[in-house]
């Protein structure tokens, strides 16, 4: 294992609820309602595609660039308030941390928004951040974490990523890295050079390094 990379929300913090948050006061702005199955078919993807889904489900004829600074104000004056790290997320971070592992966060948010939350993660724990702002196709396309590995200058195949939605595992595991899912909206399935896991309370570094050596 050469590097660990780490999802955002739903993964390190808990932001899932601050986005039905924004995402309803959004959509009543529209006209429309907005339910957590509505939630469910968004999760671990872009503003974009949320956007664009909120227009259809609405039958609204605002201007989407409109609505994406609805989202993209509603979001970071929340998170401007502080962030809640998920159960074992920053004893996680340490821990790869002391390894001297290399490490990214890999998000398909917005960068305003992962900079609004690196405040509460702590900036020193990663030594490279890619955004929805620095691909041409977010997850589930493998591309941020050909990016992230590119970037840390490390194999794909020698990272281990740390996820929580279906989209973002999908990402990962086309760009060719192991993955830890750790299920937060929406459930993700056992499968080869995957661990699946209910909480970052369960893994460790090493935990991490015997998935990256296992055979698939």
């Amino acid at each position: 294992m050469d590097a660990v990379l780490f999802d955002m929300d739903g993964l390190l913090v808990d932001s899932e609820k601050i986005w039905f948050q924004v995402e309803s006061e959004v959509m009543e702005r529209l006209g429309g309602d907005w339910r957590p199955t509505d939630q469910e078919n968004l999760v671990g993807g872009s503003m974009p595609s949320t956007v664009a889904y909120m227009l259809k489900a609405s039958g609204s004829g605002a201007d989407p660039a409109d609505v994406a600074a609805w989202m993209l104000e509603g979001m970071t004056s929340r998170l401007a308030d502080g962030v809640e790290m998920m159960p074992g997320a920053a004893e996680l971070l340490a821990a790869v941390r002391r390894a001297g592992l290399p490490t990214a966060l890999v998000t398909s948010s917005l960068r305003p928004i992962a900079e609004a939350c690196l405040d509460g993660i702590g900036r020193h724990n990663f030594d490279r951040v890619v955004t929805g702002d620095d691909v041409t196709r977010t997850k589930p396309d493998p591309e941020p974490y050909l990016l992230a590995a590119s970037l840390l200058g490390v194999g794909p195949a020698r990272c281990v990523v740390l996820e929580d939605s279906p989209n973002g595992v999908t990402s990962a595991t086309a760009a060719g890295c192991r993955v830890v899912a750790v299920p937060s909206v929406l459930p993700v399935p056992q499968a080869p050079g995957r661990l699946v896991v209910g909480s970052l309370r369960e893994v460790g570094v090493e935990t991490l390094r015997e998935l990256s050596a296992a055979s698939l």
